[in-house]
């Protein structure tokens, strides 16, 4: 069994989207495509317009020569017979003719086909959920909002930049979801961007309007009063702003009359102003997380450093390995990762991801409170499963781990379960070990964390990294938590095999003590 993860970035990223939203890097692809197709359309349907006003501007310069000439004389002109005769069917014929090309709408096409595309549009849903995965992308790496709004990111190949329109939407999605944190960062990069000069159709005024109450939200009444005045210089008649301007001053007034009055015992009856400068969903945890991702916090010292090696490996004297050893190196000594060097070709990993993009599903996650898998929204992954039977290279691969590990590979997961307890379905016991294929390099982000002992491990194209999820006594190896760090520029496709407890009493005999 082979399993095969998509990982995408955003902008995407893929990656932190909303729960409604998922599109795999192959429909963002289909969308680009589209897209393409629409614009082939829309230039079709310029052309068609400029040939049809070309023939009216031509029909309008001949009739302007043929009446300035009979205008001139015009009983000469019709007293002519030809004249006469032609004058008839101009105003009987051709204007009508003229009438009919003037009306005719050369939109058809272009509508038409706009109208089937438009089935595979994203809808609301979809771009909130890009809007939030941006401003967890933006957190998880500690990107100022210039940065991301002059597109200023590692690793691009295309740069984009960001309007102040679409700063602005970025705030509306953050203000919506009462995440007033962001809402404040990207309605000032709005603000910097009109102050800058940016010619818009978003003003100052609905900036501020945002902006302001974003900062009362998170206490600073100072200068939420300072933005009000300054959108009321700008709009005088503001209802809104006129409403919240006597309320602050009444609020700032309150606590002044308050504090004077309570100065004996202020340490006791202060109340504190909400933390400024941290996002709604702020979590120790995530934080440890989010260091790792950007290769911050990793705990390996020099001198454990040094007891990392590089080796040949030749699987235990496996025929196969023997004159031609797999390339082996340490990640990380406790647990101990090992990644393997040029262990998967170009070729294999092409034919395993086409086996994979047709079956590709929302990855899940179990629920701790029902026990059930569920999608999640930090989890944003597809994936599929790929048996050994159906294609002789995932066959190959599959004995290539068995050979490399020594585990048996006969009892690793064959089918996705929707059932909490898929393990004990299989009758295989627990997962052991974890082999990880990278099947694309990253042009940032997308790492492999482990936040309880501080690695963190990159992805690099061709290789595999394995680790031992229990100990040999069949107890839990915790220090083996890992996640997936968001894909920050650029795509990442993964595969893994997991190993189970069953077949490998005699190939990973266990220990009398639960911590080796």
């Amino acid at each position: 069994m082979m399993r095969c993860i998509l990982i995408v970035g955003i902008l995407l990223p893929h990656s932190w989207a909303h729960p409604g939203f998922f599109t795999s890097i192959g429909q963002m692809t289909d969308l680009i495509h589209t897209e393409k197709d629409l614009v082939t359309s829309l230039k079709d349907y310029i052309k068609a317009e400029e040939d049809k006003l070309e023939q009216i501007k031509k029909w309008a310069e001949k009739l302007d020569r043929l009446t300035s000439t009979a205008t001139k004389d015009p009983e000469g002109f019709v007293g002519h017979p030809v004249n006469a005769f032609k004058l008839m069917k101009r105003l009987n014929t051709e204007w009508s003719e003229l009438e009919n090309l003037v009306l005719k709408d050369m939109s058809d096409g272009f509508i038409s086909n706009l109208t089937i595309q438009r089935q595979y549009f994203p809808n609301d849903e979809d771009q909130v959920g890009a809007a939030k995965a941006l401003l967890r992308l933006q957190d998880t790496y500690n990107l100022d909002t210039d940065t991301i709004s002059k597109g200023n990111l590692p690793g691009v190949k295309h740069k984009s930049f960001l309007t102040v329109e679409d700063c602005f939407e970025l705030g509306k999605v953050a203000y919506t979801e009462a995440d007033y944190y962001h809402t404040e960062l990207w309605m000032e990069q709005a603000l910097r961007q009109l102050d800058e000069g940016e010619v818009s159709t978003t003003d100052k005024v609905s900036v501020l309007d945002y902006l302001s109450y974003a900062v009362y939200q998170q206490g600073d009444l100072d200068k939420a009063l300072l933005l009000t005045k300054k959108l009321l210089e700008l709009d005088p008649e503001h209802q809104r702003a006129n409403g919240n301007l006597k309320y602050f001053e009444y609020i700032m007034a309150k606590e002044k009359d308050d504090n004077k009055s309570t100065s004996d015992d202020r340490s006791d009856q202060k109340t504190t102003p909400k933390k400024k400068g941290v996002a709604v969903d702020y979590l120790p945890e995530r934080q440890k997380y989010e260091m790792l991702c950007r290769g911050e916090g990793i705990k390996m010292t020099p001198r454990r450093q040094k007891k990392l090696f590089c080796r040949y490996h030749d699987g235990n004297r496996n025929p196969k390995f023997i004159l031609a050893p797999a390339k082996q190196e340490d990640e990380w000594d406790k647990p101990r990762i090992i990644r393997f060097h040029d262990i998967i070709s170009d070729a294999e990993i092409e034919i395993v991801k086409d086996l994979a993009k047709p079956r590709l599903s929302r990855a899940t996650v179990h629920d701790p409170e029902t026990g059930k898998l569920t999608t999640a929204q930090y989890r944003v992954s597809k994936s599929a499963w790929l048996s050994g039977y159906e294609n002789p290279v995932v066959s190959r691969i599959n004995m290539r781990i068995q050979d490399l590990t020594g585990l048996d590979v006969s009892t690793a997961e064959e089918l996705q379960k929707d059932e909490p307890d898929a393990f004990k379905e299989l009758g295989t016991g627990n997962r052991i070990a974890t082999w990880l294929f990278y099947m694309s390099d990253v042009s940032a982000g997308g790492a492999t964390v482990f936040p309880e002992v501080g690695a963190s491990v990159w992805p690099k194209k061709g290789t595999a990294v394995f680790w031992y999820n229990l100990f040999a006594s069949g107890e839990g190896d915790y220090s083996t938590r890992h996640a997936a760090c968001p894909v920050l520029v650029g795509n990442k496709w993964v595969s893994n095999k997991w190993l189970h407890e069953r077949g490998q009493e005699f190939r990973r005999p266990c220990t009398l003590s639960e911590l080796e």
